[in-house]
């Protein structure tokens, strides 16, 4: 998650275009501040502080906001662990992806700055791949868990990236699912333009949640306090667009769930409006349908894990994510389902924020026998299905 310092705009100011008029169409209560702290009994997990999500649609550019979002309650963890690079699936796609950022931005000896790197694994990488020199800044970085040569030419900085690095220059500057934890969206992407200044050569790759899916799908398990900031194509391009970049490519990925934008600084000959990616009119209908959409879908979940209970089902749920405690605590959810399925073994033995679910390794469950496992990342599906049949177990698996 990052800051810049810069004050939060009225909750009737678009934070990415400035215009007024922000018009809310959902809300939540009581949600988890923040979802992947590391909590090490029940009782602390369930104190975790709560906060309120209004959404609400800028009229002008598309963009969402959670404009009830407190900055200071997101931050008040320091101690979280985001990692994915454990699951095949999700490592095969960051290793395709960092083999096209070389590829586009001949990053060959060159020097990256990842915003928001986590632990870092992404951006080592990177610079294994192409015997690259890195910077990455996150406050949640915690120590390294790479060694050898390539762990030499990365630093790591536990901190928010802002003006006060940018005197740090690069070749590329990366920011993979960040910007949707950053509540002042302008200021910052135009601060990163002006960090870069006339090195018109710079390449910049941002990745965010794509929030048509989102609204789509009725996806209420990835709506929660930590996004902030939701982008579909239109916006996310027209943010960029104002704030001095050209766009060279955007583009779905990852199931259609994450939108993918490639950039460089623009001069004003290189400058278009970005018509193509014009998605306003859908986005108000969608966001108008979400609500009662979501009143729908929160029911029939409901009616699903009570029936469970009652015929004495044993549930599991695959996936100790930030989508999985939304779709908890949402639901309201406690022993209709007994644990939470994990492969990071640094998140096995801890509990979930809000819910106070175990996370167990996949091994525990040979001993659960679950007849049911809920899947929260349908991309995840092969994966677990195999893991499943290795321990030849076979429950009915629910995809989200």
């Amino acid at each position: 998650m990052e800051g810049t310092g810069t004050p939060i705009p009225s909750p009737n100011t678009c934070p990415s275009c400035g215009a007024a008029g922000m018009r809310v169409f959902f809300e939540a209560h009581g949600l988890p501040v923040c979802s992947t702290p590391l909590f090490s009994s029940r009782e602390e997990a369930l104190r975790v502080p709560r906060g309120d999500l209004t959404l609400a649609l800028c009229p002008r550019c598309g963009f969402v906001s959670n404009t009830a979002f407190d900055a200071t309650l997101a931050s008040c963890f320091s101690q979280r662990e985001d990692t994915q690079s454990f699951s095949p699936t999700f490592s095969s796609f960051a290793h395709r992806l960092a083999m096209d950022l070389i590829a586009r931005h001949g990053l060959y000896d060159k020097k990256i700055i990842e915003i928001g790197c986590g632990q870092g694994e992404f951006l080592t990488h990177l610079c294994e791949l192409g015997h690259n020199r890195g910077t990455g800044f996150d406050p949640a970085y915690i120590a390294p868990r790479a060694s050898g040569e390539t762990a030499e030419r990365v630093t790591f900085i536990a901190d928010y990236y802002s003006e006060k690095y940018a005197h740090l220059k690069a070749d590329l500057i990366c920011c993979k699912m960040t910007l949707e934890h950053i509540p002042t969206v302008g200021p910052f992407v135009r601060m990163v333009r002006e960090a870069i200044g006339d090195h018109w050569e710079t390449g910049v790759f941002f990745q965010v949640p794509d929030v048509v899916r989102i609204l789509r799908d009725t996806a209420f398990w990835d709506v929660y306090y930590e996004h902030c900031s939701y982008f579909s194509m239109g916006s996310l391009s027209q943010l960029f667009l104002r704030s001095g970049f050209e766009i060279l490519d955007l583009r779905r990925d990852y199931g259609e769930q994450y939108l993918l934008l490639h950039a460089r600084p623009a001069t004003e000959r290189t400058v278009r409006p970005g018509d193509e990616w014009d998605d306003l009119d859908s986005l108000h209908s969608r966001t108008t349908e979400f609500s009662g959409d979501c009143g729908q879908k929160l029911q029939e979940w409901r009616e699903q894990l009570d029936a469970q209970q009652r015929a004495g089902q044993r549930v599991a749920i695959w996936g100790a994510s930030s989508k999985t405690v939304a779709f908890l605590t949402t639901l309201h959810v406690g022993d209709e389902i007994g644990f939470a399925v994990d492969i990071n073994p640094h998140r096995q033995g801890t509990y979930l924020a809000g819910s106070g679910h175990e996370i167990v390794a996949p091994g525990f469950l040979r001993q659960y026998q679950p007849h049911r496992v809920i899947l929260m990342n349908p991309v995840y599906r092969e994966e677990v299905q195999a893991e499943l049949a290795r321990m030849s177990l076979d429950p009915e698996l629910i995809t989200l």
